[in-house]
Parts: structure tokens; sequence; C-alpha cells
């Protein structure tokens, strides 16, 4: 059947079973949308900057497991794009983003909007496409679509000049995609299973330490019952969160640079450290040489290239993390019908006692106060009013970090955050391709007042496509993750970080059609709270919190996770460290 290319892009859409695009039009891209006219399968969400169509797209995938899909136009809506689809490649976000082109004969002419998009994305996707004939992109669609989503997931990028959107060709629709310099491995090697199995069963003090790759491949199930079999204590990462009940008597929360105190010494202590669907990440590892110095590593990925990149592994184990902890789970239960030596099941003992009392001991804590807000408390009546069970999505900086440590999630794809990029205004648009992918459920973005600044025109997205997000400002009056540093760090020498109450996030909710509240003393935070989460519209909820506040624990850069900062140095401690330099 021949068809011109535009309408070719939309069929193949749907026979992928894409369902919702985000996008912004342009005139490179303008015969897709005189084709999306009367084109029926297909919702098209209109966003206000490119970024947020990317952004919105890794929402979509996020939280449902599909491939997210954006299209914008040539030229600099490109170049606006290229930051989500580095977000995505960093968090192993499965997107594919259709950008428009300058026609053929023009492109190298530096035509009106022309950009080398190819070249510009090449390191920031898996992979990318320059469409040059009608013919091709039913089987380029195939093969992106396949790429994102097969693997470790990430975004894909088809490049389409406007004269090939425009002529006909005949629609060619590969049934099966076979690309031979692409076989990602799934499938363990049973042997190094069976070495990992024994190992796990005979070590003294073993952790499991999980990323956002179990979440990729579903594999919270086997996780759960791997932990739960082996009764090994489990931490996750920024990414991972959600894999793993937070509740669960062996969750051992977040580790890292703002991780738990309890997760970082049990990864420090422990004999046999099992990394599943992780990247070691500095943020996770701090000071790499002091990290986990005494434990046998195993290490589970489906991307051969993150095995052994940061922290060398003594058994490595390439494959889909929800296979190969299915295969796991069965090698365990095989060498848990040896006898196990009494040396281990006493010392199994002994470090689950050592890590009750490090949790214990060492608990997440805040100082109350009476007059001020203090954000952690806003997070915790958050999850506690919504159970645990809304999808959470965050911008970048401290409001981040105390979402991740004080809302207990229950359940996997529930968590959006920029892990890897750190991208401030990323929770906003996020948010609407969540709230998009699950049309009647609650979806609450925690921003804060810098991070939702730089997306928060997509307020007019929420209220024009009926998305109804409601998003909780933790509003300090700057930039606080770079203030705690200046504080810390850079002997409380503050600079450019003031953001003194502009604009009013009241009014601007109302500007833009939108419900918009404001607290300033912890007595009005659940009220507002309540009426928010009862509030059928999008809302932004201004919370005016204590500017001084710091996230804790913290991990100084260079430091070990050992080095853990648990609370801001005190005045007087501050001038003892002042005679020591000075000798006064």
């Amino acid at each position: 059947m021949r068809m011109s290319g535009a309408r070719m892009v939309l069929e193949c859409l749907k026979r992928e079973g894409v369902d919702t695009i985000f996008g912004l039009p342009g005139g490179a891209v303008l015969p897709i949308y005189d084709v999306l006219y009367d084109f029926e399968g297909l919702r098209h969400i209109l966003v206000r900057q490119e970024a947020a169509a990317g952004h919105a797209a890794e929402g979509y995938s996020r939280t449902t497991g599909k491939i997210g899909v954006c299209l914008v136009t040539s030229g600099p809506a490109a170049t606006n794009l290229v930051t989500a689809l580095q977000d995505a490649m960093m968090d192993s976000i499965p997107i594919v983003a259709f950008t428009g082109q300058v026609p053929t004969h023009l492109i190298g002419n530096d035509a009106f909007q022309e950009a080398d998009n190819v070249g510009i994305t090449r390191p920031c996707t898996k992979h990318n496409f320059l469409v040059k004939d009608g013919k091709d992109i039913g089987p380029i669609i195939r093969e992106a679509f396949h790429i994102a989503s097969t693997g470790r997931p990430g975004p894909v990028h088809i490049d389409l000049p406007k004269d090939v959107l425009v002529k006909e060709a005949e629609m060619i629709w590969p049934e099966r995609v076979h690309l031979r310099s692409y076989n990602p491995t799934v499938d363990g090697h049973p042997g190094q299973i069976k070495r990992a199995a024994k190992s796990i069963v005979r070590a003294k003090r073993p952790v499991l330490y999980v990323g956002g790759g179990v979440i990729s491949a579903d594999a919270h199930a086997e996780l759960r019952e791997l932990a739960e079999l082996t009764q090994v204590p489990l931490t996750q990462t920024l990414m991972g969160l959600g894999a793993f009940p937070m509740a669960h008597p062996l969750s051992l929360d977040m580790l890292g640079m703002h991780g738990s105190y309890y997760a970082n010494m049990a990864v420090h202590h422990s004999d046999r450290l099992v990394a599943v669907g992780a990247r070691f990440d500095d943020r996770v590892t701090g000071r790499v040489d002091a990290f986990a110095p005494n434990a046998e590593i195993i290490h589970i990925d489906v991307d051969p290239s993150s095995i052994s990149k940061n922290i060398k592994v003594d058994v490595p184990i390439v494959g889909d993390c929800r296979r190969v902890l299915a295969k796991l789970v069965e090698a365990v239960r095989e060498e848990l019908k040896q006898e196990v030596p009494a040396a281990v099941r006493e010392a199994r003992q002994q470090w689950a006692q050592q890590v009750a009392e490090w949790k214990r001991d060492f608990p997440l804590r805040y100082d109350w106060s009476d007059d001020v807000i203090k954000p952690q408390y806003v997070i915790q009546e958050l999850s506690n009013l919504t159970n645990g069970e809304a999808f959470i999505v965050t911008g970048v900086g401290q409001h981040q970090m105390w979402a991740a440590q004080y809302y207990r999630f229950k359940h996997p794809r529930r968590w959006c955050t920029s892990g890897g990029l750190g991208t401030m205004g990323y929770g906003l648009p996020t948010a609407m391709g969540v709230q998009a992918a699950h049309p009647g459920k609650l979806v609450v973005n925690v921003d804060g007042d810098g991070s939702f600044q730089m997306n928060s025109q997509e307020m007019a997205t929420c209220f024009t496509e009926n998305l109804p997000v409601k998003t909780i400002i933790i509003n300090n009056s700057g930039h606080g993750m770079v203030r705690q540093w200046q504080r810390i760090i850079y002997k409380e020498r503050y600079c450019a970080i003031d953001l003194p109450g502009i604009p009013d996030w009241v009014k601007l909710a109302e500007a833009y059609g939108c419900v918009g509240l404001r607290v300033t003393k912890p007595s009005e935070v659940v009220p507002a709270l309540e009426k928010m989460l009862a509030t059928p519209a999008p809302v932004i909820l201004d919370v005016c919190v204590d500017k001084d506040e710091c996230v804790f624990p913290m991990v100084p850069a260079g430091g070990a996770n050992t080095d853990m900062i648990l609370s801001p140095p005190s005045r007087e401690k501050k001038e003892q460290a002042a005679r020591a330099q000075t000798g006064f």
C-alpha cells in the first residue's frame, strides 16, 4: 500500500501499540500534524516547550513499562529535546523521539531551522536514524522500538526530512526485527549463577544492592523471593526505589550520598554484596577505594559495559534481571538443601542483630519546630495520607532527596526522578506523562521553587489537556542544595542562590486556570494536603519551609560513605576548627 511518509509514521506508531504522543508542531513536521488532524487512535498532548515532550514521554514509559513517544520539529526544537534524551539515556528509559528535518536536498546548506540532529543526538541516544527514503520508515520505526526496549533500555532518535514526509512510498512493515550486530544477552551464565548462589548462602554479612534495572525488567517479585528466601537485608538506589517495599523488615532504604546510615554501614561492612540492575554510580559508592572494601561483589546487569566499569566485581552475570533472579532463586534453593556450616548460621544471626541495631540507633531524623515547616514533615504526611500508593515525581534538589528518604514506597513504577543527569525542571512535565498514562490516578510532583520554575509553563498543558497533576513546591526561597553545599563546604560564602518570593505561586496557578494554595505554619500542612488531594484539577501547593534545613545524612564530595555527616556542624565545632587552623 502506498501512502505519504507522514501517514506512514502514524500508521507504524499505531501498529506498535502507541496511544499517546507528546509533541509540539513546527514547519518540518507539519505534514505529520496534517495527517494527525483526522487520524484515529492516537492522542496528542501539546506541550509548551520541546524538552517537556521528552520528559513526559519518560514519565509515561517509566510508569507503564511501554515505550514513550515524542514528536518535535527541526532546529531549536530538536536541540531543546537533547536534555530529555540525555536524561533518558542515563536513567535507561525507553523512548522513541521523532524530530523534523529540512528537506534532504537542503541538508548541510544551513537552511532555515536546520541543525545536525543526528550528530547532536548521537552521544545521548542508544541509536539514531536519518530517514532518506519513505520506504525505510516502517523498518526504521520497527528497529527503533526494538532497540529502545531490549537490552539496557534507552532513547532512540529518528530524524525525518520534510520531503520524505510529503512524498508517497510503499508501506513496508517487517513482522520480525533481526539486527545481526545487536543481540543483547538476556540469560545469565548457568555456571556463574550457581557460583553466585553458593556464595550468597555461605556469606556471613551479605547485602543486596538494588538499582533501577530491577524495575525496568519487572523483576520485583523475583527480587523479593530471593531476599525473603535468603533473609538478606536489601538497600535500593535512588532509581531503584519501589523495587522492594520500604516497610519490609529486610529493607535498609536508600544508600549513598544521602542514603541512610544503616544502609551505608551495612554495605561498608558486608562480606558479600549482590548488585542487581545497578551501575555503581558515584553518588552510591562515594570514594571507590573505600566502597565495600571487604566484600566479594556479585553483579547482575543486562549491560556488559556496566560491569567492572566503576567497581571491580568478582562474579559478573550478564543478563536480564528478571530471568537471572529467577534462575538464582532456583540455584539458592538447591544450595540450601546442603548443610550450612554452623559458623555461617551464627554469623548471619549476629549480622541481622547488628543491622537491626544500626536501624534502631541511627534512624532518619530531623528537628521538629512549632514555628517553621520542616520539609521532611511534609513528605511524611504526604506518605501517610496517600498510604504510599501515589505516583510520586520530583524535580532535582533537596526536595528530591527528602522525597526519596521519607516517602514510604510500596510498589515499583510509582517513582520518577532524574537520577543520572539530575535535570532541574524534570518534575512537572514528567508528571504530565505519568498522569496521561494513568488517568484517574493520583500523581504528585514534589518540586522545589528553583526546579519548578524551569518548566512551570507546563501548567498550561495540565489545564488544557485535563491532567490534574498535584504539585507541592518545597519553597525555601532559593537553590537549597547549592545553599547546603555553600554552608557546609564553602564556609557559608553564599552566592547566587536566593529566589526571594518571585513569582507568587498561588497567583501563577490561578493565571493558568489551576488551583493555588499556600501554607506557612506546621499546623496548616495536613489540611492543605487533604484539600490538594481532594481537588479534581491541577494544583500548586506552595509550602514555605525552613530555608536553612539541610539534607542529612550527607557524604561530602570525595569522601567515603563512612564519612557521613549526620547533622550540621554546631557553631562551637566551627569555632574549634577555626582555632585549630589558625593556632589560636
